[in-house]
């Protein structure tokens, strides 16, 4: 098989993978993960793990990036407030008046679909678990 039709198979592939499932679009993941690896991953870690103390606020009173993986609290959120919170950053409705946080807002930065797949390849990374118990506790609209 030539290298232009094992391309054309793989990516057939993949698009199929999607099909049929309910999972996410394989392709938005993949997106979302590369583009979580270059604006994300220096506050909120290459794993989701966040910062060391992420609940203790430093010197400056910011409190350091939070883990998105199943130790921290990312999966109890709606994924409209994490879009909004990652869209607009943290100010009112998702964060007090006056809160200073080092959250940038992306949304002059990111598209909303570009968004939406950083945010579907975090939760992608959750437990079959975490992602069961979360839909107990926030059942899709």
């Amino acid at each position: 098989m030539s290298a232009k039709w094992w391309w054309v198979a793989l990516v057939a592939s993949l698009v199929g993978c999607g099909k049929g499932t309910d999972g996410p679009d394989p392709f938005a993941v993949m997106e979302g993960e590369g583009i979580y690896k270059v604006e994300c991953a220096a506050c909120h870690g290459e794993k989701l793990e966040g910062q060391p103390e992420w609940r203790t606020r430093r010197a400056d009173g910011k409190l350091p990036a939070p883990p998105h993986d199943a130790s921290g609290h990312t999966w109890h959120h709606p994924m409209d407030q994490l879009f909004a919170i990652t869209k607009f950053g943290m100010v009112p409705p998702n964060a007090p008046e006056g809160y200073v946080s080092d959250m940038p807002a992306y949304g002059g930065k990111l598209t909303d679909r570009q968004i939406q797949n950083v945010l579907a390849y975090i939760e992608s990374q959750w437990t079959p678990e975490i992602r069961a118990r979360r839909a107990e506790k926030m059942p899709p609209k």
